[in-house]
């Protein structure tokens, strides 16, 4: 049995209070944040993590919750939040109808994350206002079909869920897309912002330098992955070469996380 140990942190922004949790697994700690702002809490972190988020969800002022994708780390304490405040909670309109109902994930992220409860929740729109402020819901698929950024017009900020997390990603689901990726990465740059909020790195600085650092890192990897192929290499071998190094979290998940699954993807062509 995986040993977790647990952690949080509570620290505010600019005008955005945030919790940090931590679920510190052997060799691998891991992450998530809630932010707070305006009247609205963007994601609401794992149902493992409740009680070190709970500090959090009594010092935040929130009449909502907005979430970014379906995912449990996102999404495991909504029906908390729902139950406790009777507040709603919008998500993307391909995930609406299925919040009420059991959701089923992989033991080891029940373990690290556990499961996320059946809610009620609300379509999102293209746009959407808090008690100030005017934001963009930005359709950003790649991590999941059913990602989105959220943009604060008058703030100028940029909430983006688990697109960006890292300029040089080493690991991906197996469901994510790294050319949609790649494109939603691009489509961001067209707003205008520099402070960035990732519910796994937390508040990034100068977020649209990394954000272009990252589309040249996926299109670095796409070129050697291609000429790769061009001399006669299979998925695996590429993958071999491209990365050596034996993550943990690729055993323990049994391959659905693995830099395989972003080798495949620019094989296929997507």
């Amino acid at each position: 049995m995986i040993k977790v140990e647990k952690s949080s942190e509570i620290k505010k922004e600019n005008d955005v209070l945030m919790a940090k949790c931590t679920a510190n697994v052997p060799g691998s700690p891991m992450s998530v944040y809630s932010f707070n702002i305006d009247g609205i809490l963007i994601d609401t972190g794992s149902s493992s993590l409740l009680e070190e988020f709970k500090p959090y969800f009594h010092e935040a002022d929130f009449d909502a919750v907005y979430i970014t994708h379906f995912h449990e780390d996102h999404t495991g304490n909504a029906a908390y939040l729902q139950k406790e405040l009777d507040i709603p909670v919008f998500i993307h309109s391909s995930s609406a109808s299925f919040t009420p109902k059991p959701f089923q994930i992989p033991i080891y992220r029940q373990v690290v994350w556990g499961n996320s409860a059946p809610f009620s929740s609300t379509a999102l729109g293209e746009t959407f206002t808090s008690r100030n402020h005017t934001w963009d819901v930005i359709e950003t698929p790649g991590h999941t079909k059913d990602h989105v950024a959220f943009y604060n017009r008058d703030i100028g900020a940029m909430f983006t869920g688990d697109l960006f997390i890292s300029p040089k990603v080493k690991v991906v689901l197996a469901e994510e897309n790294i050319l949609n990726t790649r494109a939603s990465l691009k489509k961001l740059l067209a707003y205008d912002f520099e402070d960035m909020y990732c519910c796994h790195a937390g508040y990034v600085k100068e977020g649209k330098k990394l954000l272009q650092l990252k589309i040249e890192y996926i299109d670095e990897l796409e070129n050697k992955v291609l000429t790769l192929a061009k001399q006669g290499k299979d998925v695996h071998e590429i993958t071999a070469e491209l990365f050596p190094t034996p993550y943990p979290i690729i055993s323990i998940s049994h391959t659905e996380w693995s830099p395989v699954h972003m080798v495949r993807v620019i094989l296929n062509r997507g």
